[in-house]
């Protein structure tokens, strides 16, 4: 499991670069969403972005 640090205005970008360079195989993406309260209302953040990789094993 990997842990990306995203802000909304980088938040493609960091996860795309580190989907490029990945070796194994994504399980799943799990972003970190933490409510929070605005002038306008209600809203949501995310802070980091989850990934859970599948590795290859060689055979020992």
């Amino acid at each position: 499991m990997h842990r990306i640090d995203v802000k909304s205005e980088n938040m493609q970008e960091r996860l795309e670069t580190y989907l490029n360079m990945m070796d194994g195989e994504v399980i799943s993406i799990i972003p970190n969403v933490r409510p929070t309260f605005q002038f306008m209302g209600a809203t949501a953040k995310i802070d980091f972005i989850l990934v859970v990789e599948k590795l290859q094993m060689d055979g020992a």
